[in-house]
């Protein structure tokens, strides 16, 4: 669903489902995109919550916040959590880590996860590697995961091979 009203090219926010809450609530992530026709927007960044999309991506989004991808852009989303949440030092490392890559990281005022978006050109080896490195001296204990390359049920989606990653 759009919170700004539509029009091409226009950038506004969309609200994507990420699942429900224990009261049975629909539970949103509001995200940074670009109108690009009816119903469908461009990304313009990488979701911390919800899985199976990056910044880049063309998704067909519905009232009720699900969506479907259109057209895949270039990127990798990375998720990490954190516990208790990144201290702004951690970020900052991470921030430089990503630099060469190419790589944008960003996280929400209170740190409690950390987005990364990267071009899928820079290679799975390349990203698991700052991450690994990164999590070990990360000084809390870090989950972290590929938001855009597995499907439901764990299988790699393989988009980036068409991309030519």
């Amino acid at each position: 669903m759009s919170i700004e009203s539509p029009a091409p090219s226009r950038h506004c926010h969309v609200a994507l489902r990420v699942g429900f809450a224990g009261s049975g609530k629909p539970v949103f992530e509001t995200l940074p995109a670009r109108v690009v026709g009816p119903g469908s927007y461009e990304l313009t960044g990488s979701p911390g919550l919800v899985e199976g999309c990056a910044a880049g991506d063309v998704l067909k989004v519905g009232a009720d916040g699900e969506f479907a991808i259109e057209r895949r852009g270039p990127n990798l989303c990375v998720q990490a959590f954190g516990e208790p949440p990144f201290d702004a030092g951690s970020l900052e490392s991470l921030i430089s880590a990503f630099a060469p890559l190419g790589g944008l990281v960003e996280a929400p005022a209170d740190r409690r996860f950390i987005v990364v978006t990267v071009p899928a050109a820079a290679g799975f080896p390349s990203v698991e590697a700052v991450m690994d490195t990164w999590a070990a001296g990360a000084g809390v204990r870090v989950e972290w995961g590929f938001g855009n390359v597995f499907g439901p049920d764990g299988e790699p989606l393989n988009w980036w091979r068409e991309a030519g990653a």
